[in-house]
């Protein structure tokens, strides 16, 4: 291919590329045109095609020049399109201004027309205000003749008259507001004071509620519905509501208070007991009378005879400690409050009678006296026991002989005493697990008891006589400690039945795997003995230290039933480490009640934990026999029973076991002395299977 035919073939060079990018790419052109050519035209036979493929170029190079015209065409029909609309939008935007222009000064012209009309809208304002008032100017004449009626209807007790005649001043007031503006007329300034005026007097007759009731029920009711179609209603804007039913019920309360309870005068001494008699003569009748008479007069939700009841309770209470407030009683005042509190007022004398329905119960409400007020009353009582040393004292100046009878008397006497105390616990217990009188401070009148016994041993000691044995005193002393006894054993008791529950799923797999179970026993625990800080030293670590092992020996009864055989080891240690949980737990809870650390029981259930931890069976012979030394009183039974929660003791390594107890050394002199083991229930085997000598364990294993 010559010079000339090359020259055609390559296209012409631009002089110099603006951008970098496009001198490569053209240099990239000019490369593959060069490389199609020499390969088209690499063999001669080509080069008679060469018209051919300057032809078709042509014809394509044709195609690419029209179609490159055809798109700026369109591209330049295009922007001459935009500017002819763009042309048309600044006419119209320029006519949408003039257009504003003349309408900004039309309003202008506008306000200068409102301002001058202003005068006008007053004056029609005006004329629509006198029009108003000429319209009710009739009725607001009669306001000041229908306020002067109103005042007469509400001296007159017509309570539904005066509040319809009020009810119509009221809207009168209220049609005039409006055209006034929220003005209020002259004539209507004492409307407010004239509600008031209704309100007092409805109160004053719900305050005398009892008696109305009785003497004229009409008026009662009047005053009732007029309270509540009052609260009811929905007051006009900007006033404040008018809650009548609360005032209502406040001189209920107050009334009945002041009835029964409002002299300020307390009784005198010796007058106690006949304030105390009215009393319970009075109450009754009045909670019968609010029964049949006031709670028909008044709607169900006032809880008529509920709140005669608890009004009642609380002022009785109030003056009953107003009156412990002052001076000391004598012995026969307390004596009789004492009585009359925790016996009379809610026993079927008064409170609890059958006849009373259950809206009148009070057990649930604040005792009348408090724990307190329970121990002064006791203290004055206990401490005028100096009389029988002042009248042995006064019969020694008589004769020895006499001294004697007196002071033998004297302790015959209070040994009765003591001993119809004791069987009045027993009955008044008794009573209350039966259900037959429901105590709601059951666990708090022991607690004063015990506190009472107490204030009682330590005056015992004025009766010792001068030369007399030292044992003269042993009977009454005697008495003390066994009605201590009988104190503790019915706080045990009723402690045991707050827990028995809790102890059923105890020991279980939830019990392996949660420490709510017993969480929940000490919580219960917690809450039960919360008063025993109230009881007097030394007495309340004795009654602490029963507490905490009746606890334990729940837990230990409970641990002898069988209900659980562990599955494997890792079973036995998971029981090991919840009996260690549950004894720190314990012991946690009681010094935190103020236990001495070196009374608790609990200790042994880390010892428990042994038997159960320990993976060797063969050494479990040293486990059982140091668990004796440590506690004497463990049979062999427990011990089966304890050994059985293993699950993995063959019957003759349950033998070697127990034998091991037979050759144990004697206890320690550290071992526990208190009775722990002997007060646990064996677990219940078959009679079949129990021999006449020895445990019923081994005769059972024996047997297998």
């Amino acid at each position: 291919m010559d010079s000339a035919a090359k020259d055609e073939m390559q296209p012409a060079l631009s002089p110099g590329p603006e951008w970098p990018e496009q001198e490569r790419a053209e240099q990239l052109a000019r490369g593959a045109a060069l490389k199609w050519a020499s390969g088209i035209f690499y063999r001669p036979e080509q080069l008679a095609r060469l018209g051919q493929y300057r032809s078709r170029e042509v014809q394509r190079t044709c195609s690419l020049e029209s179609r490159l015209k055809s798109v700026m065409q369109s591209y330049l029909e295009g922007v001459q399109t935009g500017v002819w609309q763009l042309a048309q939008a600044i006419e119209v935007v320029q006519g949408t201004r003039e257009a504003l222009s003349q309408a900004r000064g039309l309003l202008q012209g506008m306000s200068q027309a409102l301002q001058t009309l202003e005068p006008l809208r007053e004056r029609v304002a005006q004329h629509k205000q006198l029009q108003a008032l000429s319209h009710l100017l009739p009725r607001l004449r009669a306001v000041p003749a229908a306020v002067s009626h109103t005042q007469t209807l509400i001296d007159g007790q017509q309570f539904l008259e005066a509040y319809v005649s009020l009810r119509e001043l009221e809207q009168l007031r209220e049609d005039t507001w409006a055209p006034l503006g929220g003005l209020e007329l002259p004539v209507f300034q004492g409307l407010d004071l004239l509600f008031e005026a209704l309100g007092q007097a409805v109160e004053a007759a719900a305050g005398a509620a009892g008696k109305l009731a009785r003497e004229d029920p009409a008026l009662l009711v009047a005053a009732v519905r007029v309270a509540e179609v009052e609260t009811g209603r929905t007051t006009p804007l900007g006033q404040v509501p008018r809650d009548w039913r609360q005032r209502c019920l406040r001189a209920l309360q107050e009334g009945l208070e002041q009835a029964h309870f409002g002299s300020p005068l307390l009784p005198a001494p010796g007058a106690l007991p006949g304030w105390l008699e009215a009393l319970r003569v009075a109450l009754p009748v009045e909670l019968a009378t609010a029964e049949a008479l006031v709670a028909p007069c008044c709607p169900p939700q006032y809880n008529v005879v509920q709140l005669w009841a608890h009004t009642l309770h609380s002022g009785l209470r109030r003056s009953l400690q107003n009156l412990l407030a002052g001076p000391e009683l004598e012995a026969a005042d307390a004596f009789a409050l004492l009585h009359w509190a925790l016996h009379v007022y809610l026993g079927q004398e008064m409170m609890g009678s059958l006849e009373l329905g259950p809206e009148a119960d009070v057990s649930q409400l604040e005792p009348l006296l408090t724990l307190e007020n329970i121990e002064q009353l006791e203290a004055t009582f206990v401490a005028n026991i100096q009389i029988l040393e002042e009248n042995i004292r006064v019969a020694s100046l008589v004769s020895e002989s006499l001294q004697q009878r007196v002071h033998g008397m004297a302790l015959s006497e209070l040994g009765t005493f003591l001993r119809s105390f004791s069987d009045a616990l027993i009955r008044f217990s008794r009573d209350h697990f039966r259900g037959k009188s429901m105590a709601p401070h059951y666990v708090p009148y022991l607690l004063a008891a015990l506190n009472h016994k107490s204030a009682l041993s330590s005056s015992v000691s004025v009766l010792q006589l001068d030369g007399a044995p030292s044992g003269a005193l042993a009977p009454v002393e005697a008495a003390l400690d066994e009605l201590q006894r009988r104190i503790y054993r019915l706080v045990l008791e009723a402690l045991q039945a707050e827990l028995q529950p809790l102890f059923a799923d105890l020991p279980s797999r939830q019990w392996l795997s949660s420490p709510e179970l017993l969480q929940s026993v000490c919580e219960r625990t917690g809450r039960f003995c919360r008063d025993f800080w109230r009881v007097r030293n030394p007495t309340v670590q004795l009654l602490l230290a029963e507490a905490e092992r009746a606890v334990v020996l729940q837990y230990l009864s409970a641990l002898m039933q069988g209900r659980l055989v562990c599955r494997g080891a890792d079973e036995r240690t998971q029981a090991a480490e919840r009996l260690r949980h549950d004894a720190a737990q314990l012991q946690q809870l009681f010094l935190s009640l103020g236990l001495e650390e070196n009374a608790h029981c609990a200790p042994v259930l880390l010892a428990l934990r042994e038997l159960l931890n320990l993976r060797d069976p063969a050494l479990l012979g040293l486990e059982v026999a140091g668990l004796r030394q440590q506690f004497p009183d463990v049979s062999e039974d427990h011990v089966s029973a304890l050994l059985g929660l293993r699950g993995d003791l063959s019957r003759e390594q349950h033998l070697a076991a127990l034998s091991s107890l037979q050759a144990a050394l004697p206890p320690s002199p550290r071992a526990s002395r208190r009775v722990l083991f002997s007060l646990v229930p064996a677990p219940a085997l078959a009679p079949a299977s129990c021999l006449p000598s020895g445990s019923c364990a081994r005769a059972l294993l024996l047997a297998e």
